[in-house]
């Protein structure tokens, strides 16, 4: 309640009524401000001061819709160049996994390579091991006959040195002349 009384209290303690004597005279403040704010309205009326304020105002506003244009265009710009980029990205990003998953290939196809190759590696190397113990058993089976024979051929040349005679030694001779005579003619 007290509010609303100091409000009406403000509202009727207004400067006209400070004034005192005739409203219409040049000693009266209130006349003096009232005929003062309208020659002051007059001259900006005459100067057409409301009407280049206006025209500023529109002028500014031509310009502000002109900014905001050129906002506009600039964020549809940005927009298509955000999503060209995007798109980019993914295809590079697709691009990429498409390389590691060849790489992965690739390599999983040189290890599946690789193990076929030392299967093959060993079993050359098998085979040429045991061509080698071939080689040696032939070997060792030779110089064994070989040895054998030599020892046989000892052994029958000191048994029939001892059997033999002068007389069986010259037949023996001869026999082996002829034989001879016979195979190279």
């Amino acid at each position: 309640m007290k509010k609303v009384t100091s409000a009406l209290l403000a509202l009727t303690a207004t400067p006209a009524l400070a004034a005192s004597g005739p409203f219409f005279s040049l000693h009266n403040t209130d006349f003096v401000v009232s005929v003062s704010f309208l020659v002051f309205v007059g001259v900006l009326v005459y100067f057409k001061v409301p009407g280049k304020v206006g025209s500023l105002l529109d002028a500014r506003a031509a310009q502000i819709k002109v900014e905001l244009d050129e906002a506009r265009a600039l964020r549809e710009e940005a927009k298509t160049l955000l999503a060209s980029y995007e798109r980019k990205q993914k295809e590079v990003k697709e691009q990429s996994d498409r390389i590691v998953a060849g790489a992965k290939a690739e390599a999983e196809a040189a290890a599946e390579q690789a193990r076929k190759d030392l299967v093959i590696s060993i079993e050359r190397r098998l085979a040429a091991a045991k061509d080698q113990i071939a080689a040696a058993e032939a070997a060792a089976v030779r110089e064994v006959r070989e040895k054998a024979i030599s020892v046989a051929v000892a052994a029958a040349g000191e048994v029939l040195a001892k059997q033999m005679t002068e007389e069986g030694a010259t037949a023996s001779i001869d026999a082996a002349i002829a034989q001879v005579e016979a195979k190279l003619h």
